[in-house]
């Protein structure tokens, strides 16, 4: 998940994304070049790819990768077998869906909130901030299943496949952005006190 924190470190960021999104390339490639069945059987191997990468290099695999591995296997399975690309359409809204349950979940397991268990160590905000955080990633994960469940139903499956790569790319760098431009107040008021005392 990316962050306005996270352009800070921004070589190790984007190779990061580009680890993250290579198999929705990949998908995107293979379609243009050949057609969607091919491009399923293309995301299931590059996913594999995925995370068969990260254990070699990091010794563990992502949760969020797995999860993805889990449901393109599923449901990119069942789009194979039973040549429906309807299954391998779901996809994006479950993956999207199973991750705003986990937000909002950790409202109510431990003490602290799933952001600002991933985020507390890169900067400081009052407790009602984390919580609205993570409540705007519960909906921001909850808007983009019911768009990818629009498009996939209303559009050409070509409109679908350009909206799963640009449309979903496009979205979440807007969110991140307004969510940069929302947090900047709170860290300038964080880091004011330490300022004065300096000077």
């Amino acid at each position: 998940m990316l962050s306005c924190w996270d352009i800070k470190h921004p070589i190790s960021r984007n190779m990061k994304f580009l680890h993250d999104l290579f198999p929705v390339i990949l998908f995107f490639i293979a379609y243009k070049m050949y057609d969607f069945y091919v491009a399923t059987a293309v995301i299931i191997v590059a996913t594999i790819a995925q995370v068969s990468i990260g254990w070699i290099r990091n010794h563990k695999v992502e949760k969020m990768h797995l999860i993805t591995l889990l449901l393109v296997l599923l449901f990119g399975g069942l789009t194979l077998y039973l040549k429906d690309p309807l299954f391998l359409k779901w996809k994006p809204t479950v993956v999207n869906w199973l991750f705003a349950a986990v937000f909002l979940g950790s409202h109510f397991i431990g003490k602290m909130t799933l952001v600002e268990r991933m985020m507390s160590k890169s900067v400081a905000l009052p407790t009602p901030i984390w919580f609205k955080l993570n409540i705007a990633w519960s909906l921001f994960f909850i808007v983009m299943g019911v768009a990818n469940l629009y498009v996939a139903f209303n559009y050409a499956e070509d409109t679908w496949v350009n909206f799963k790569l640009f449309g979903m790319m496009g979205m979440t760098f807007l969110f991140v952005i307004l969510q940069a431009f929302y947090l900047a107040r709170f860290i300038s008021d964080t880091d004011q006190p330490t300022t004065q005392e300096e000077s």
